[in-house]
């Protein structure tokens, strides 16, 4: 082959952004080949994402499947490149002044023919340089496959993070509009120990927005040293055989060290704060025995909203059908329809819940559908480590902490609010007020298998 013709031959096989033989070739829609490590950089890096980097023309899919025969080729025009390339020094045995050409599995070191027979290394196994190096790349590449996994994991992580301070911040700030409204319900000689508590969920705040600034900045430094990780591999990888090889060790170890550091991201949180006398006040509306109790196997229709806030995120993916499982449901007897209403419900095993009140609920044998029009409810799920609260009007999610025993419901049918309390505390939950109530309201209450 002339060396025009093998000039060509290796412009073919080399890829337009790293200006190298393909690793890992992929071919894009538009029908051109980029290294897979590349085209992920460039992809994540460049301003109009799932383009062409050639062409500009826009790609369909993010993931493509390995171009098996450029990568063949390119495997064997390294070969050939690491022919032409000169012995030196820093490849010459010192003890035998000759090339080293094996590779000890067992030590990662590269020998000459002599010192792989030698008593230190007989009893190793020993592969070809050229083999050796070609099965380094491939396990490289499954590194940096897992790198680059972690690294999209941490961009969702980032996201989920960043949206969490513009929902505390509305939290914090629909928060003060609550503990003032509770505040009004009390004597005037509280307002010393109001401006303590808006002073206090202040700090709270800026200190939990603190920890989200700081989580954030980790885990952009995370990434970060993921993609640094990623590129220096990329770049080991494209070494010839004898640089490749050169202190594979220390690579390794690095890059196991950097994807061992993953930021644990911040659980936002507000101190649930004690109300002085708010108990002896609710008591004075206490009503007994407002539900009726029944164990059905059931589901519960949840507009797409609700569902939507109450599970985020964390839900994508999965099916939305409801699940059947086997739990305790209750309901009340008695209706309300106007004045103050003040009762207390125990669940201190309970995983999962739903209390409040509600227009109606519709009870069959395959489930329950409870009407969301005017009813009141707050949610406690367990999501993965932690609990959340939520509500369904509107559907917004409580940062405090889960009561763990009883809570009281308040019910204010003329003034339009339903509030919720750690009873064990004296601690304010969440208040939800409509305009109005127009139909006749009942308690309700669902516990979740343990």
């Amino acid at each position: 082959m002339d060396s025009d013709t093998l000039q060509a031959f290796q412009k073919e096989l080399t890829c337009s952004i790293c200006m190298d033989f393909f690793l890992d070739p992929v071919t894009i829609d538009c029908g051109h080949s980029f290294c897979r490590p590349c085209l992920c950089l460039c992809w994540e890096e460049g301003q109009t994402p799932m383009c062409c980097p050639e062409c500009r023309r826009g790609s369909e899919k993010p993931d493509f499947k390995t171009n098996i025969v450029l990568k063949n080729l390119a495997s064997l025009a390294r070969r050939a490149r690491a022919s032409y390339v000169n012995s030196s020094e820093e490849h010459t045995c010192v003890a035998h002044k000759e090339a080293k050409g094996v590779f000890c599995d067992v030590e990662n070191s590269l020998l000459c023919g002599l010192c792989s027979q030698s008593p230190e290394h007989v009893a190793h196994s020993h592969s070809p340089m050229q083999w050796a190096a070609e099965q380094c790349r491939e396990n490289l590449l499954k590194r940096m496959d897992s790198l680059w996994n972690m690294t999209q994991e941490m961009q969702t992580s980032l996201k989920q993070e960043t949206s969490k301070t513009q929902s505390l911040k509305e939290y914090v700030a629909l928060r003060k509009v609550m503990i003032k409204a509770e505040y009004q319900k009390m004597h005037l000689f509280l307002c010393e120990d109001q401006h303590l508590h808006l002073d206090t969920i202040e700090r709270e705040a800026k200190e939990i927005f603190q920890q989200l600034k700081e989580s954030e900045l980790r885990m952009i430094q995370q990434k970060e040293s993921l993609k640094d990780m990623y590129r220096e591999l990329t770049e080991r990888c494209h070494k010839p055989d004898m640089e490749l090889l050169q202190d594979l060790g220390n690579l390794l170890e690095r890059t196991e060290l950097v994807q061992m550091q993953k930021p644990q991201p911040v659980n936002p949180e507000l101190t649930s704060w004690r109300f002085p006398g708010i108990l002896d006040m609710l008591n004075s509306f206490r009503v007994h025995n407002v539900l009726t109790q029944e164990t059905i196997t059931h589901y519960m229709s949840l507009p797409e909203d609700v569902r939507s806030m109450m599970f985020g995120d964390e839900r994508q993916g999965t099916s939305r059908e409801p699940q059947s499982t086997q739990s305790f449901a209750a309901w009340g007897a008695q209706t309300f329809t106007s004045g103050r209403h003040y009762w207390e419900v125990d669940v201190p095993h309970s995983l999962n819940w739903i209390l409040g009140v509600c227009k109606d609920s519709l009870v069959s044998d395959t489930g329950i559908t409870i009407d969301f029009e005017e009813a009141s409810l707050l949610f406690s799920l367990r999501m993965n480590n932690h609990y959340r609260l939520s509500t369904n009007s509107p559907p917004l999610i409580q940062y405090m902490e889960k009561p763990l025993g009883k809570i009281g419901v308040f019910l204010d049918y003329d003034n339009g609010s339903v509030s919720f309390y750690d009873a064990d505390k004296g601690s304010l939950i969440c208040s939800l007020v409509s305009s109005s109530f127009s139909s006749p309201l009942k308690p309700f209450l669902c516990l979740g298998s343990p």
